[in-house]
């Protein structure tokens, strides 16, 4: 078997990893300008069977023409009308994102036979829910962090524009701290609540985005069921990747 390229293209950030059946060999988010150059002297070592692509902001057409270049044999943008190893409980599959689903079938490939709940905090924080036999209920979209503190600014006569990242203590004891804590552990609060919200135990929880790290940094001692995933929307795609192989 030769390598898969899976490829999250996000609001900020591109994310890139080469895997070999179900193991990560190289992995690089990549930022800024000619992100197609740093693909292609990524990929460079390695003799690529398929890539898969997903994106929520550009088309990620260009960055699969480098995996084609490369010789890679097979090139796929990911889409709902692909079969992936979860059934689907959304109403409308249509509008959903499919970075949600690649991310709910990641932590499902990571945690089977459990119930999960996948909390993506970035421009946007998801939070959505697998059930244990492996159906994907849905779930709540709500502001990420940076949206939170600029509407603050920009619907109140009187309140700053704050930085999303500096001080962030239990209670604010400036402005500037109120509103980031506010914001940011408004986050840590709705992750907690989610986690448990119609559930008999929490959920197995499952973060990425990226405020996902600072977001793990805040949570309570002693909670060991909530792992910080950066790549989890690519071992999803690398998941839909191998259930397609023979169909």
């Amino acid at each position: 078997m030769g390598f898969n390229l899976t490829i999250d293209r996000g609001n900020t950030s591109t994310k890139a990893v080469v895997w070999h059946d179900g193991s990560a060999v190289c992995k690089a988010e990549l930022r800024g300008d000619d992100i197609s150059g740093r693909l292609a002297g990524m990929i460079a070592p390695y003799r690529l069977d398929a890539a898969i692509a997903c994106s929520v902001a550009d088309d990620p057409a260009p960055l699969l023409r480098v995996a084609e270049s490369a010789g890679c044999r097979r090139v796929m943008e990911f889409t709902m009308a692909m079969p992936v190893p979860l059934t689907i409980g959304y109403r409308t599959p249509g509008t959903l994102g499919v970075d949600r689903l690649a991310a709910a079938v990641g932590a499902a490939t990571l945690a089977p036979s459990a119930d999960l709940l996948i909390a993506d905090i970035g421009t946007a924080a998801t939070y959505d829910v697998v059930t244990s036999d492996g159906c994907y209920l849905g779930g709540n979209i709500a502001p990420g962090i940076k949206i939170r503190l600029l509407g603050l600014h920009e619907h109140t006569s009187r309140l700053p524009r704050v930085d999303s990242r500096g001080e962030t203590p239990l209670f604010g004891f400036d402005t500037d701290t109120a509103m980031r804590a506010g914001a940011v552990r408004g986050v840590v609060a709705e992750l907690l609540y989610y986690r448990s919200l119609g559930a008999v135990s929490p959920r197995r929880t499952f973060v990425s985005g990226g405020w996902g790290a600072e977001v793990m940094e805040l949570l309570p001692e002693g909670i060991n069921d909530i792992e910080y995933n950066k790549y989890l929307v690519n071992q999803g795609l690398n998941s839909i990747l191998l259930y397609n192989e023979d169909k």
